[in-house]
């Protein structure tokens, strides 16, 4: 028809997950909406690649939506559990390990529903284009990403960046074997020039010094012993290495194990792990400042830039 807006696949993609989400939750259905009208062109074109992907390795846009629910949900009880208690449901690794890292199918419906949110939440959004601002363009050296998950840092990493090799760390099998899966794939380019390990960070081998850029994104609320997991970065990272860590303060997940009640103590433990914040961008909940927030014990999310 004259006039009519023709939409590409990609963009139908999307439109049609956005409604499947609405119709399987209809608590979600106005905020997934405004939230991918508020998507700009990269984003989209990543969405949509992530989309493609989904569906070439026989998912349906029906069980993506189903993935992302099922996040919202146990989100949603994780948090009515957080402020009814002031603290969050699980302390140790042990706790989530069976539940979550180790169980095959749960993490395949979580990572799933996870990378969505990188298009859907506000927040992960903008720390996914925070990434992008602060990721050095013509540094040389060693990429070492820990948690790469959904793969979306380390391949922009890979696209953008000059660094020779990248490796990624993870603790969950299925984890390693998704993210090699998406990066594989074709449908965001071609590398050779990486590995995936499946191990735990704290015991890692490499020589110190060895790495050039440590990425770490929203793991430090992951692990019980953050300033453990902090020197180490510090013990890898080269003399002049980009670090880039984010993290949660006050955001119950199913598996966040370490309760930052505000943004202060991060402050305080990357320091006393012997690092230096170079930049630091702060991402409060939607509409409100980051002292509401940390009154209210709402979700924040920060990222750092370190040095050594």
């Amino acid at each position: 028809m004259p006039g009519q807006v023709v939409k590409n696949p990609a963009q139908q993609n999307i439109a049609a997950l956005v409604q499947e989400i609405g119709a399987q939750n209809p608590l979600q259905q106005q905020f997934v909406r405004n939230s991918a009208a508020g998507l700009d062109g990269e984003e989209r074109d990543w969405f949509g690649a992530y989309l493609d992907y989904c569906l070439a390795t026989g998912q349906s846009l029906a069980s993506l939506a189903a993935c992302y629910n099922l996040l919202v949900k146990d989100t949603m009880r994780e948090q009515m559990y957080f402020q009814r208690h002031g603290r969050y449901r699980c302390s140790t690794y042990s706790e989530v390990s069976d539940a979550v890292y180790q169980n095959p199918e749960y993490m395949e419906q979580y990572m799933a529903g996870l990378a969505l949110t990188a298009f859907l939440w506000p927040n992960h959004r903008k720390m996914r284009k925070s990434f992008l601002r602060k990721l050095p363009r013509e540094r040389g050296g060693h990429y070492l990403e820990v948690g790469p998950g959904h793969g979306f840092h380390m391949m922009s990493a890979m696209r953008l960046s000059a660094y020779e090799t990248f490796t990624g760390v993870d603790i969950s099998p299925k984890s390693v074997e998704m993210t090699r899966s998406i990066i594989e794939s074709g449908f965001f380019g071609r590398w050779e020039n990486y590995e995936l390990v499946c191990q735990d960070f704290l015991e890692c081998e490499a020589p110190p010094g060895k790495y050039g850029a440590l990425v770490a994104g929203e793991v430090l609320e992951h692990v019980e012993q953050p300033l453990a997991f902090l020197r180490k970065l510090h013990e890898l990272a080269a003399p002049d290495a980009f670090i880039y860590v984010t993290t949660a303060i006050n955001a119950p997940e199913i598996d966040h194990i370490y309760l930052f009640d505000s943004v202060e103590p991060v402050r305080r433990m990357t320091e006393e792990a012997g690092l230096r914040i170079e930049d630091e961008e702060v991402f409060p909940y939607t509409g409100l400042s980051l002292e509401e927030c940390e009154e209210r014990r709402l979700p924040v999310n920060l990222a750092l830039v370190l040095g050594t």
